[in-house]
């Protein structure tokens, strides 16, 4: 579970949290999460290996204003080594659902070319594995 404290500068006029701040916190969610099981983005580059989003669905359900606790539960749906599906439940004070979102991502060496996580990295594959039975 990551959780975010809402700030003023992510308010938009109306003292409501913009839009395009929950896939921010998407991404926060993930590189923490990836971090916590010992393969964050800094393992990744230093191994040549890169993770761009390739999609993003948002759903918003409810609103967040400044002050808000935004905690975020984060899974991976699928992974087969090549393309990874992460999902996000946002919930403000750890009760009301205000966003369900979903990523999508590939790895690509340094040459831009796909890696299959699977066959070059494999304790990070098998790790993800675990994770998903759990």
């Amino acid at each position: 579970m990551y959780n975010h404290k809402v700030q003023y500068y992510e308010t938009d006029k109306m003292g409501i949290v913009h839009h395009s701040n929950y896939i921010r916190w998407m991404e926060e969610a993930r590189t923490d999460y990836l971090s916590s099981i010992g393969w964050g983005y800094d393992v990744f580059e230093k191994q040549g290996i890169i993770s761009p989003v390739v999609s993003v669905k948002a759903e918003y359900k409810n609103t967040s204003t400044f002050g808000d606790t935004i905690s975020i539960e984060i899974k991976i749906e699928k992974f087969n080594g090549i393309r990874m599906e992460v999902s996000y439940i946002m919930k403000k004070n750890n009760d009301q659902i205000v966003f369900i979102g979903y990523s999508e991502h590939c790895f690509l060496n340094a040459d831009g070319r796909l890696v299959n996580a699977k066959k070059t990295y494999p304790d990070f594959y098998s790790k993800i594995q675990e994770l998903m039975t759990a």
